[in-house]
């Protein structure tokens, strides 16, 4: 089968094409300049001409570049500031794409990452990490018990979903809201025998990029580009599910094939973004509807597009938080306030009955 067919006329399909390249374009350019104005900015102020220097000469491994440099700028942005910037982008691009192939498999305005009870999981593994003190055993201890518990999570959802009568997107969601009711229940009973460590546990739920390294920004990209790769195969497949199962079979798709295989890989984004960063909410929700409304429907553009379009909120987000606000809040909280109210519009608009 024919994974990319023209798309109507191929005057059609160029404009298309140099419509989506503008707009990549743009996010990129806009991405990169925020990139270098993002890490410049802080307590100590470093001009953009020096991180532009810097990262040049780290990459190069030529020290000219340092000439005339302070020797702390060169340790601030490698170490500090850049692990932090470059894993905000990452899992702002990864929660936007979770969010475009959520709402495309559950088709529904208001999945995100964190509908099927993805972010419940991994905030219990985490509570019950840093509750069982499993920090001290190392770095990532707190992010694989948040993984794990993402992942268990998932798999009793498709569980409940797949003894219910198959993998609808009502069952889907169902079994998610009941599986995260249960481990909210969780949650609030490992906070109250948390004693002093209560304090831990909710500074983890409300998500932070602070104290990010390079490990976890190569953990991060691994699993993000992995995941990109696989909903960009599944494209096709997955404009052809928004008509609905029964038209997409008869097309050709097998649905529960590609839906068990999407569900997976988005699952496993979003719960790595989730053990890394805590929860972090809307960003699945908002960056999809904005960008679907710039670019259309097609999952070929918005999936690519919500990439970049996340990656750039959630850097501006804790760029804000970090070096513009007097005290920094957990990004959480921030994306949350600038969430809340789209999702209030967006839930009013599908009580109207209109189209999104």
């Amino acid at each position: 089968m024919d994974r990319d067919p023209p798309m109507g006329s191929s005057g059609l399909g160029r404009r298309l094409r140099d419509a989506t390249a503008l707009q990549v374009s743009t996010l990129v350019v806009t991405l990169l300049g925020l990139f270098v104005v993002s890490t410049g900015m802080g307590y100590i102020q470093i001009p953009p001409a020096a991180v532009l220097k810097i990262i040049w000469g780290e990459i190069s491994g030529s020290p000219a570049p340092f000439a005339g440099i302070n020797e702390i700028f060169p340790v601030v942005v490698m170490d500090v500031r850049l692990p932090r910037i470059l894993t905000a982008a990452l899992v702002g691009g990864g929660l936007a794409m979770c969010g475009v192939v959520f709402q495309g498999i559950l088709l529904n305005p208001l999945a995100d990452p964190y509908t099927l009870g993805v972010s419940a999981g991994a905030a219990f593994g985490a509570a019950l990490a840093i509750l069982m003190n499993m920090a001290a055993l190392g770095l990532f201890s707190v992010p694989l018990f948040a993984f794990l518990g993402a992942a268990a999570t998932l798999g009793a959802v498709i569980y409940l979903s797949a003894g219910s009568g198959g993998l609808s997107s009502n069952n889907l969601i169902l079994s998610g809201i009941i599986v995260a009711a249960i481990l909210s229940a969780g949650i609030s009973f490992l906070k109250y025998v948390a004693d002093e460590q209560v304090a831990v546990i909710i500074f983890w739920l409300m998500g932070s990029f602070a104290s990010k390294t390079w490990g976890d920004v190569g953990l991060t990209g691994a699993c993000v580009a992995a995941g990109a790769s696989v909903f960009w195969y599944f494209a096709r497949e997955l404009n052809l599910m928004s008509l609905g199962n029964q038209m997409a079979s008869s097309l050709g798709v097998d649905t529960r094939r590609v839906t068990l295989i999407l569900l997976a890989a988005a699952s496993v984004v979003a719960a790595v973004c989730v053990s890394v960063a805590g929860i972090i909410g809307f960003v699945g929700l908002l960056v999809p509807h904005i960008m679907r409304l710039l670019s259309g429907p097609d999952n070929r553009r918005l999936v690519p597009l919500s990439f970049l379009a996340g990656a750039l909120l959630l850097l501006g987000a804790d760029t804000l938080t970090r070096a513009v606000l007097p005290v920094e809040i957990p990004i959480g909280v921030l994306t949350a306030l600038i969430g809340g109210p789209f999702f209030c519009y967006v839930f009013r608009r599908q009580s109207a009955g209109r189209a999104w």
